[in-house]
Parts: C-alpha cells; sequence; structure tokens
C-alpha cells in the first residue's frame, strides 16, 4: 500500500465547497486484496485499543455535515469495513488525539482498479500530511502483523499543534470575526492575521490590532515610565527604583524595606519576577532572576492583596479576574509531586495554550520556592496546607483564574479605563493587588503593578471559575464598528475557454467606475493596472496576493481548473461567478477524465456566491446551464441565441438574462429589454467577426448589470477596451504590416480553435498560415481534434514545439500533430520548424501580400517582443 498522491485543500474545492481544510489522499492498494482479507480481524481487534478516538462520535454542537460521518466501531471494522474508509478514520482520530477535534471525511473507489481516493478534515495542515502519512502506513502495518506504536505519533502531531495553531486569544478574535463572516488570512511567515480584504482590512498580532499604538505599547514595556505616568495621574503605585547591582539594590532595600518585588524593567508574563522577598539572600536571588531578561531591574515594595487582571478594551472595562498562582493543597500522605500531578489530571489542563487551563510544571523557580521553605517534590504536606508553587499568578505557568467582572467597585472600573487611557492602549490589562475589588482601591491601600500590552484573554473567555466573557466581541466591534464592511466585492471567472479575456473585460469595465482593481488572470496579477507578477496566476494564491493588497477595493479573479484540484480557491465567497463554458481540455490530468467531471470542477465557483450574488452561466452550454440547480444564489443567464427556449423561460419567471440579438446586445429584465450597444462597436469583437469575445462581452456586460452598474456605464468601458499586446497579451492581438496581418492568440483546444475558427472564416485574406503545436499533456483524442480544424482553416501551417513537452516525445507529437492537420486536407503544406521563434522569422520572411498569419504561441512575452522588433525595423 503507497501514497500515490497527497494533496492539501486550503479553500472550498472539487472535494467540497463546505469544507476548506482538507487533505486528499490518492492511495494505491492493489497489493493489499489477500492482506486486507487476513488483516480484517487484526484491525478489529487493536485498532480500537490502539485510538480511542476511533469510535467517538462528534459532539452534538459540531456542524450537521459530520453526521454523515459517523464514528467507525468495532463491528464495522470486523465485517471488512472499506480499505480508504479505514484510513480516513484512523487519520481523524490521530489528529483527535492530539487535541485537534476533526471529524468529517470520505473515501471512494478513483478511476484506476485498486487504488482509492481518501479525503478528510485538518485543523493544521502539516499535522493533516504528517496523519495522512501516518494512517496508511499504521493500517498496512497492522494488516501486515507488524508491532505499532501510536504515542510517538500523537506526540509529534501534538508538538506541530502547539508550534502552529493560533493561541487562544487570537482565536478567540479570529473566530469571532468569522462568526460575522469575517474573512481572515494568516499572513505568511508571521503571526499576523489579516481580517477582511484589501481595503478594508485590519490586522491582529495576538491582541494587538491595527488600531493599537505603538507610543502605548512603549510605555507599557517600560515598567518605570508607566509607574511615572500613572502616579503623575493619581493612580495608586507601589514605591519602587530601578537597580542594576547588588549595590543598587542594597540602597533600595534600605529605602524602602521589607517585603518587595523584583522584576525585570520589560519583561512580561511574569518572566523574571519574585515577589514576596523577605530578606537579603533572597534579594540578590530575585535580582539575578530578573537579570536574565533585562539589566536593569525594578525593586517595589511589595503590596499585600489579591491579583487581579483588568481587561480595558476600547476604552470600556470589559472583564475582570482574579488570579491565583499555582497551588496545591496537602492532604497529609501524598509528596509535593504526587500532589502536583494529581491537579494536572484535570482534564481542562493541557500543554501550552491547548486548553483553558494549563499543567503546572515543577521547574527550577518552582524548586527555588520550596526550597527557601525547606521543602522538596518529595516532601509531604499536612492535610489542609496550601502550596503556592509560582510567585506569579499567570495561567500560562499553571495558575487559575475567577471571573470578578460584576463584582468590580465603580471607582475600579474608572480607575482601569484611566489607566488605559492615560498609557494609551485600545487593548489593555491592568494588574492590580488588593484586598477586594468590590472595595474602591483607595480604600484598600492596593496597588496597580503593571500595565500590559497583548494581554492575554485566556482566563477572560475560560475561567477556572465564573462567568466566561466573550472579550474578543468589542475588539471585533472596536476594528469594524456598526456599518463598516471587512470585505470588498468579488468577481470571479472561470471556464474552458474565455475566462482571461472575460476577466479583463470585468476589470475594464469595474475601474472605469473609478474603483482600485486588482484582478487575476493566466497571464500575471495586476493591482491597478500595474502588472506585479507574470505567468498563470489563476490558483488560490493568487487570489489572497489581490485580497491581501491594501490599495484595492474591488477584486476580479480568474479561476482555473488547475487551483481548484491543487489547493482550493483563495476565497471563500464571492459577489458574482461567471462560467463561460465547459469543453474538453486537461482531461486526463488531476484525476478528471470526462467534461461531467470536468464541470463538477468549474461548478464549484458559482455555488461560493453569498446567497443574494449572481451566477452568470452559459445557456448555451448544457453542463453550465445545469449547475444553476445546485445553487443557493441568484442566478443570470447570458446567450448568443435569440431564439433560445432556457432564455425565455427563464425570462419568464422574472430572470435576468443577457443576448445577442440582431447585432445588439441586450439585457432582458422582466418584460423589458434594455439595449446596450451593438457589439460590432466593442473593438473586441473587431466588427462583430470575433462572436467569442461577443460571448465574452455578453457575459461581462451581464455580471456588472447584475451587480447594479448602470447600462450607459458598461457601454462606454465596452466602447473603450481595445485589445492590444499591452492590455491582453495574447489573446487577439492585431499587428497590421504594410504587406500582412499577424494575429497572436492563445486558443490550446478543440473548442477554443473552433470558436476561433468562425473569425477567421470570416475575415478576408489572400493567404491564412497558421503556427502551430501540440500539447504533451492533453490525450491524443484531443490533440489530433485540435490540428484538424487547424488543418481546415488554415492554407498553410508551420508546426512547431512548445519548449515544455508535458510528458510526450517531440516525434511523438509531431506524427499526432500532422496527422490531424492533413486528415481533411492530405495535401496541406505543412513545415516543421521545431523552435517556436524560428518558426515565427519564418512566416514573416515569407509571409504572402494580403494574407494572413496566426501565431498560436506558448511563450506570449518573446513573441510580442519579435513582433514589436519586426514592425520597428520595418518602420527603420
Amino acid at each position: 500500500m503507497k501514497i500515490i498522491d497527497l494533496r492539501t485543500m486550503r479553500g472550498p474545492s472539487y472535494w467540497s465547497v463546505k469544507h476548506y481544510k482538507l487533505i486528499v489522499l490518492k492511495v494505491d492498494m492493489q497489493d493489499m486484496a489477500e492482506t486486507w482479507s487476513n488483516g480484517v480481524s487484526t484491525l478489529a481487534e487493536q485498532l480500537p485499543k490502539l485510538l480511542p478516538e476511533l469510535g467517538r462520535p462528534a459532539p452534538a454542537e459540531s456542524e450537521k455535515s459530520v453526521l454523515k460521518n459517523p464514528p467507525l466501531t468495532q463491528d464495522q471494522l470486523a465485517d471488512g469495513e472499506p480499505l480508504g474508509h479505514v484510513i480516513q478514520h484512523v487519520a481523524l482520530a490521530l489528529q483527535r488525539m492530539a487535541g485537534m477535534p476533526v471529524y468529517w471525511g470520505k473515501s471512494y473507489p478513483a478511476h484506476q482498479e485498486g487504488v482509492e481516493f481518501v479525503v478528510f478534515s485538518y485543523q493544521e495542515e502539516r499535522a493533516g500530511r504528517m496523519a495522512a502519512e501516518a494512517a496508511v502506513q499504521l493500517v498496512d502495518d497492522l494488516c501486515h502483523g507488524r508491532s505499532v506504536n501510536v504515542k510517538p505519533i500523537v506526540d509529534e502531531l501534538h508538538e506541530i499543534r502547539e508550534d502552529e495553531f493560533f493561541g487562544p486569544s487570537t482565536w478567540s478574535i479570529v473566530s469571532e470575526a468569522a462568526s460575522r463572516n469575517i474573512p481572515y488570512i494568516q499572513l505568511k511567515n508571521s503571526n499576523i492575521i489579516q481580517l477582511g480584504y484589501g481595503v478594508n482590512q485590519k490586522r491582529i498580532w495576538a491582541t494587538t490590532t491595527s488600531n493599537t499604538s505603538h507610543a502605548g505599547v512603549e510605555v507599557a514595556g517600560n515598567k518605570n515610565r508607566t509607574k511615572a505616568m500613572l502616579k503623575d495621574a493619581g493612580v495608586p503605585v507601589p514605591n519602587g527604583t530601578t537597580v542594576y547591582s547588588e549595590d543598587g539594590l542594597r540602597d533600595a532595600v534600605e529605602e524602602l524595606g521589607f517585603p518587595i518585588v523584583t522584576k525585570p524593567l520589560d519583561g512580561n508574563h511574569g518572566k523574571g519576577a519574585t515577589i514576596r522577598i523577605m530578606n537579603w539572600d533572597d534579594a540578590v536571588e530575585g535580582l539575578k532572576a530578573a537579570q536574565k531578561y533585562s539589566r536593569a531591574v525594578i525593586v517595589e515594595q511589595f503590596v499585600e492583596g489579591h491579583d487581579y487582571r483588568m481587561l480595558v478594551v476600547n476604552g470600556k472595562l470589559i472583564a475582570a479576574a482574579k488570579r491565583t498562582p499555582a497551588a496545591v493543597i496537602g492532604n497529609g500522605s501524598s509528596t509535593i509531586q504526587q500532589l502536583i500531578d494529581k491537579v494536572n489530571e484535570d482534564p481542562r489542563r493541557g500543554v501550552g495554550h491547548e486548553k483553558v487551563l494549563t499543567s503546572i510544571k515543577a521547574d527550577q523557580h518552582t524548586q527555588d520556592l520550596l526550597k527557601n521553605q525547606d521543602l522538596t517534590l518529595e516532601s509531604v504536606l499536612p492535610a489542609g496546607q496550601e502550596l503556592y508553587l509560582k510567585s506569579t499568578a499567570n495561567i500560562s505557568t499553571g495558575g487559575t483564574a475567577t471571573d470578578v467582572t460584576d463584582l468590580v467597585h465603580p471607582y475600579n472600573v474608572l480607575l482601569a479605563e484611566r489607566v488605559a487611557g492615560i498609557v494609551g492602549l485600545d487593548i489593555c490589562g491592568i494588574d492590580l493587588l488588593t484586598s477586594d475589588i468590590a472595595i474602591p482601591l483607595n480604600e484598600t491601600r492596593g496597588a496597580v503593578i503593571e500595565v500590559n500590552a497583548a494581554p492575554g484573554f485566556r482566563m477572560h473567555i475560560s475561567p477556572t471559575e465564573g462567568l466566561p466573557r466573550n472579550v474578543a466581541a468589542p475588539v471585533v466591534d472596536m476594528l469594524f464598528p456598526p456599518g463598516a464592511t471587512a470585505r470588498i466585492p468579488i468577481f470571479a471567472v472561470t471556464g474552458t475557454n474565455g475566462k482571461t479575456t472575460t476577466s479583463q473585460l470585468l476589470a475594464h469595465i469595474v475601474a472605469s467606475k473609478g474603483y482600485k482593481v486588482g484582478f487575476t488572470t493566466t497571464n500575471g496579477i495586476y493591482i491597478q493596472g500595474v502588472q506585479l507578477q507574470s505567468g498563470d496566476c489563476t490558483g488560490g494564491q493568487s487570489a489572497e496576493f489581490v485580497l491581501k493588497d491594501p490599495t484595492v477595493n474591488f477584486a476580479v479573479l480568474e479561476t482555473a481548473r488547475g487551483g481548484m484540484l491543487r489547493s482550493g480557491l483563495g476565497f471563500h465567497t464571492c459577489d458574482v461567478a461567471i462560467v463561460t463554458n465547459v469543453a474538453a481540455d486537461h482531461l486526463g490530468m488531476r484525476d478528471i477524465y470526462t467534461v461531467e467531471e470536468m464541470a463538477a470542477v468549474k461548478g464549484v465557483l458559482p455555488r461560493t456566491v453569498r446567497k443574494n450574488g449572481w451566477a452568470v452561466l452559459n445557456a448555451d452550454d448544457d453542463l453550465v446551464y445545469a449547475m444553476r440547480e445546485k445553487l443557493d444564489c441568484r442566478v443570470a443567464l447570458f446567450s448568443m441565441n435569440e431564439h433560445s427556449p432556457r432564455i425565455r423561460e427563464h425570462a419568464e419567471n422574472g430572470g435576468l438574462a443577457a443576448v445577442y440579438e440582431e447585432g445588439y446586445i441586450s439585457i432582458y429584465k422582466n418584460s423589458y429589454k434594455l439595449r446596450v450597444d451593438r457589439a460590432a462597436e466593442f473593438p473586441i469583437t473587431f466588427g462583430g467577426r470575433a462572436t467569442f469575445n461577443i460571448e465574452n462581452s455578453l457575459a461581462a456586460a451581464l455580471a456588472c448589470y447584475c451587480y447594479g452598474f448602470d447600462k450607459d456605464d458598461i457601454k462606454q468601458a465596452l466602447r473603450t477596451f481595445v485589445p492590444s499586446a499591452a492590455k491582453t497579451p495574447g489573446r487577439m492581438n492585431l499587428y497590421k504590416f504594410p504587406q500582412f496581418e499577424v494575429i497572436v492568440d492563445y486558443a490550446h483546444n478543440t473548442h477554443g480553435i473552433s470558436k476561433f475558427a468562425e473569425f477567421l472564416n470570416a475575415t478576408e485574406a489572400t493567404h491564412k498560415v497558421g503556427v502551430v503545436s501540440g500539447l504533451g499533456d492533453r490525450r491524443d483524442e484531443d490533440t489530433l481534434s485540435f490540428a484538424r480544424i487547424a488543418g481546415q482553416i488554415f492554407d498553410e501551417v508551420v508546426l512547431r514545439q512548445d519548449r515544455d513537452l508535458r510528458g510526450k516525445t517531440k516525434e511523438q507529437l509531431k506524427e499526432i500533430m500532422e496527422k490531424g492537420l492533413r486528415l481533411d486536407v492530405p495535401d496541406l503544406p505543412i513545415t516543421y520548424i521545431e523552435n517556436e521563434m524560428e518558426a515565427i522569422d519564418h512566416v514573416l520572411a515569407t509571409a504572402k501580400p494580403g494574407s494572413i498569419v496566426v501565431l498560436f504561441t506558448e511563450d506570449i512575452k518573446n513573441t510580442i517582443r519579435k513582433l514589436d522588433e519586426f514592425e520597428a525595423s520595418l518602420g527603420a
């Protein structure tokens, strides 16, 4: 048993539109037939013991779709459950055992005999990929009678989870944003999260935000400066000073007396802090502990009282918690270590931030505290005696928190809100010591001991005791106030042919309305008309490039089947989706073998349209027209047939449509027809001869009308869109030389060249020459069909080769192409010139007066450069 292919989906995909984070596994099981039958009893016996999570159902609050994937029982295993199904459940169970609650999956046979697809959810990408490989190996080992140890696998998965999953504070904000339909993107190689798209984006880094003042962070990071500012504002703070050496410490002790506190000047999370120091030796140790983090050390009077954290967001107190250091209570028989182990058995405790509480670790700091009390980890505490194991009450060191928000005295509320404003923080954590938070601080002789930028939320969202507080909601309210939008409009385009030109038309129309457009095509990524990346940019990463750009307020995204099969879409919803057509192209690649399967891939895009958005579908294409049946959004249809019964029925039912009739592009709305313009007036249609670009103009005009653009604005934009090598490289670029014309295009499949043939047959010329090539990653019958049409429309052909042969040899492609070219025209003149640039040189040198030369190019950039140079040489 071996893995043939492993893909990671990061958005809506062919495998699932609703589940964005999926591992897609293709497993060859041809050698497992006999082993599988022998291994059924072994799996049934051992798997439930090795993986307790295997038979656990999804929690009730999980999404309903998990019910389609019920737990795997021992009885099912004993009955010989399909092997792919077993692998799917093992991969999910391994992740759950490592603290990642994932439940959804499916498995089914691939086209090849003995090969299965296994699809399952992941939380962390790296963990999902590892779980896939581990699940296949684990099942294979059990079936072959090899011993299995699950613990190292789960431990490594857990480590990945701790390394890569959002911390609890970040996750609380992200999940709150997601619940409001605000999209998020984790920026590459960072812990920074972008909320929203384009110009409307905001960013968070833990609990610092786009609104967080750098000056405020700097002030909070310098404890001396913070204390001085607070003292000047009448806020009670402990007396203290800053020291750099034992001599300075001695002077501070003489001035302040014991008990004292030592902590690093710019520390956080209680690191290096020592409290309630009662003698000189402990003071020296406290100094050394603090200087591990900062040369400058604050020495303060120790203030008696409980430790409280006040959280202020956007100037308002949101939550308050009483914090208690990690502690154990003696029972008269157990050692301190045994008591710690017992506390750590609490299911709420885990490693790092994986659970609401952190396990207590008896580190060196703990042992030093014990030593000061003549205790060790082996000491037995008397029954009822409480022992604090840390000098600070941080949750991350095993402390606990009790929500006291409703108990805070109004004086203390005002105090906290004033402190946040004085320091200048939008999200501020204020630590204070007082005997009772329900009494004004000035009456308890308490004090504010610290102010924190980027305060942790865990103690508030999951307190050990008391009411959990949704402290993330005020943060999202602050970033996106009522009436503010987080998104930008998204037009997305897919189809076999025409999607690049349609995308460019859309971008032009939208830009003409004053929007700052970012768009992607097979030619590159463009931001406000400037090309920032070249090449095929129709996948998820390219879409994210546009959506992350802070200057863009409208996105037009060409979406090809490759990206949807490779990693899914780069966005979850769009406002308008256009499907131009579906034809036989790229069949046999990435497990898509039929046109119907290709339609299912293309059909992913309209299924992502928001409920009030529009799917713009080609009513002349049966497979595209059928997509409307699976949609929850509004549907608009376009057609080149003015008598289309589909359009008539759609319009009679109140639907919106666009039709090419009597030479015009018209919008059908209810019982009315709105004439946009004569199609021949649009430069992209070459006087109406390029019917495929009339079709593309129909789709673009309809999409923009659906979105709310005025028809006269659409008309003006279509009239001013002039195709050129600069604006639409490789798409109907016309060069008019003194003796002949050259057209550069990208037709590369039967459907595309058939549409081009209509244009060329309507174009007068004394001689028509085509420079063509075959593609190695197409089926032989597809290449043959493409060549056959080329042989019908050209009087002469120059046959060349692409630089990337994509799996076939030059000889194979030459043989297929020559056969297809001469199927209907046996005596067609064919010149074979392998190199594309040399082939172009040849046709430019031999072109007859009045002829048209068509270059179906692979290397668009160098082809255009060569033609520009040729034009310049003629001018010279």
